[in-house]
């Protein structure tokens, strides 16, 4: 994507890597709102990002708490450790969108009603700011 250029405010964009487990596996869409402001972003929203070190790359992640210069950010993959625990507080001027829902295809070919209808109710979810998750985050 070019700066300077026009944009819609929102987008699909594939999820890759495991920090978001279990909420976003490698594979699903992610639809995001961009932001024009960063008071949009609310504790416990999915938000992308620019990496503070690496502003190159995109990440994902969730918004837990408000903080000095920015947002304290984390994945819900605990294990995964590429969040604020490494960078620290990340800068409003980083944070470009907001995740709203996602999408989850299909892993394989699905053979029967109930397999469609099995995939059909799970496959798509609204992402909504899970504020008792990020307090168990802050809790730690």
């Amino acid at each position: 994507m070019r700066e300077g250029r026009a944009r819609l405010p929102f987008q699909l964009v594939e999820v890759t890597g495991p920090s978001m487990l279990p909420t976003l596996k490698n594979g699903d869409w992610l639809l995001i709102q961009y932001v024009k402001s960063p008071d949009v972003v609310r504790e416990g929203d999915v938000v992308v990002l620019r990496h503070p070190l690496q502003q190159d790359l995109l990440i994902v992640k969730r918004a837990v708490e408000r903080r000095d210069g920015g947002w304290w950010v984390l994945g819900d993959n605990t294990f995964a450790e590429s969040d604020s625990r490494q960078f620290g507080t990340v800068p409003d001027e980083l944070v470009l969108a907001r995740g709203l829902g996602r999408f989850r295809p299909p892993l394989e070919v699905q053979r029967s009603v109930t397999g469609v209808a099995s995939w059909a109710v799970s496959c798509v979810r609204p992402l909504r700011a899970d504020r008792s998750f990020s307090r168990r985050l802050r809790a730690r």
